[in-house]
């Protein structure tokens, strides 16, 4: 790239920055995207930090380490600091180090390098989980497989698997309809059928363990089920909630050759087992008694799957993990939007669901058509004084929800619906007393976690159907609803800095609209207050993926053209 823009400057915190106005800044938005993690985005400089486990998914994603180093050196303005270049050489070399490989009935934990090996004998995180085994190696118990990359994980040295999976009792009879039972069309797009395909490389040995990275909207589902058509295997979905797992079986049975009596609902209404089951985490995760047992774990053990698909992954529970390190022998797909977690366990997702294996922009398939092409708007607004009062005398979790709660958001609400008038407006908050508050001024239904299980299906199909073109919902619509025709959302309130929860909201309004239309996403913030901070950073993720919010004051709503 000589002579090209070089709009990065390089570090040795192990920061990137890079600069919006420079020649080059979607280039190299998109190099660095490949193993690097966004930080912040303020509207001229974005921050980026490159980490081991951001190198190690970049290495496991084929990103040859020349190609790294020399394209980050070509487009920074500034020599490459030498820590920083030993650091990433280090850490990209330690991929792969420790391998995990069958042989015959055994499974072992062998190494390249025999220091590492001694090092692991003598770790007491991993140690009690090693045996004698020949040499060069350690033996693994087949039941401490994911413990071992766990702690392996922890010391900074990933676990490469390459042991193989249990087969799974064959799924007869499946296939992919060729048109649905709507009677229309079906065909995987070029992405999903690649998704699935890098899935699956490396076929029936060492082909079944990762995560695919896929937009709101983008069809995540179908990428399920094309690796459920390549391994045809019995085969355990794990979701969010019910309306999720009924929306994953109605998709089952209208695109694939499935009937009612192969796929089953496990949830709190229904214990269904069957060749492909759907459960939500709950009730996996329930237990009678806060110290007790978890109840339904028995579902992991108790059928011989092939195949476990978590849906929303970054939103995995604690307790699964555990419950996932047990079953490394089978394969397992996550799907997300994002694999940023707000709780840091994105090591725990590397090492036991597996390394990210396919990501595609949101903005390459919003130039191809697949999903909806998005503005984002925040609209900062003053609270008023008496508020303001009370939002500088509460402590810092009282003030955060105060100036959420800033009764000047609900007048503009209501200009913007009076803008939207003939659209599918979602409006989606984090705080029920404000959600009761707007459902009650404008009449809106109102979906909550007190909402039961049919009354949300109603509302929802209601929506779909446009016998409801409004629905107001609390942070249980922030994903795994499918809602294709909303073209509007209104974020009033947000859980504090969540970069993941704002990436689900915005994909409430990106799935593809009839005729090609675009979709618009408004958040309404306290201007000058913790509100407008948690706002900034629950934008980063989406700034990373190459959307731009338009900062404009809150007065302006109602001007004609100023919303839409």
């Amino acid at each position: 790239m000589t002579g090209a823009p070089k709009p990065l400057i390089v570090q040795g915190d192990r920061t990137v920055l890079l600069e919006v106005d420079q020649p080059g800044f979607e280039d190299a938005r998109d190099f660095l995207a490949r193993f690097a993690e966004l930080e912040k985005a303020p509207e001229h400089v974005h921050f980026y930090r490159i980490t081991d486990v951001s190198v190690w998914n970049a290495a496991s994603a084929g990103l040859d380490l020349d190609e790294l180093l020399d394209g980050l050196a070509a487009r920074s303005r500034f020599p490459l600091p030498g820590n920083l270049e030993a650091e990433i050489r280090d850490w990209y070399g330690r991929y792969g180090l420790l391998r995990l490989e069958r042989d015959a009935d055994r499974l072992l934990l062998r190494s390249t390098d025999p220091r590492r090996l001694g090092e692991l004998a003598t770790a007491r995180a991993v140690a009690p989980l090693l045996q004698d085994g020949p040499e060069g190696s350690f033996l693994v118990d087949e039941a401490n497989r994911g413990l071992v990359k766990q702690a392996c994980m922890e010391l900074g040295f990933p676990v490469h698997d390459i042991a193989g999976f249990r087969a799974g009792q064959d799924l007869e009879h499946f296939a992919l309809r060729e048109t649905t039972l709507g009677g229309q069309p079906f065909g995987l797009r070029g992405y999903q059928r690649d998704a699935a395909r890098v899935f699956w490389a490396g076929g029936s040995v060492q082909g079944g363990s990762g995560v695919i990275c896929l937009p709101c909207g983008a069809g995540k589902t179908i990428v399920g089920l094309a690796v459920l058509d390549r391994i045809r295997t019995w085969t355990l979905v794990l979701t969010t909630n019910t309306v999720a797992v009924r929306q994953w079986k109605r998709e089952i049975l209208d695109k694939t050759t499935l009937t009612e009596d192969e796929v089953g609902e496990y949830t709190g209404d229904s214990k269904e087992v069957r060749p492909v089951t759907v459960a939500t985490y709950q009730i996996l995760t329930w237990r009678k008694d806060k110290g007790g047992d978890f109840e339904h774990f028995d579902l992991f053990r108790a059928h011989d799957w092939g195949l476990v698909i978590y849906d929303e992954v970054h939103l995995l529970p604690a307790p699964v993990f555990r419950a996932t390190a047990e079953l490394q022998a089978r394969r397992r797909l996550g799907l997300t939007a994002t694999l940023v977690r707000e709780d840091g366990r994105e090591g725990d997702v590397f090492s036991l669901i597996g390394p990210k294996r396919y990501d595609v922009p949101w903005k390459e398939l919003e130039a191809s058509g697949h999903i909806a092409s998005a503005r984002c708007i925040e609209f900062r607004v003053p609270m008023p004084p008496d508020v303001e009062r009370a939002y500088l005398d509460a402590d810092a979790r009282n003030a955060a929800r105060i100036a959420s709660c800033n009764p000047e958001k609900i007048s503009i609400v209501g200009r913007l619906l009076e803008e939207h008038a003939t659209d599918r407006v979602l409006i989606i908050g984090q705080y029920l007393d404000q959600l009761d508050a707007l459902a009650e001024r404008f009449d809106l239904p109102l979906i909550t976690g007190k909402t039961p299980t049919k009354e949300r299906e109603r509302l929802y199909a209601a929506f779909r159907d446009g016998t409801l073109p409004r629905l107001a919902v609390s942070k249980v619509g922030n994903f795994a609803i499918d809602l294709p025709d909303a073209n509007v959302a209104i974020q009033i309130s947000g859980a504090f800095g969540s970069r993941q929860e704002e990436a689900q909201r915005l994909g409430r309004v990106l799935r593809p609209k009839k005729g090609g239309g675009s979709a618009v996403f408004y958040a309404i913030v306290s201007s000058g207050t913790k509100d407008q901070d948690y706002a900034s950073k629950r934008q980063r993720f989406l700034t990373e993926q190459g959307y731009g919010y338009e900062i404009r004051d809150g007065q302006t709503v109602g001007r004609r053209g100023e919303a839409g």
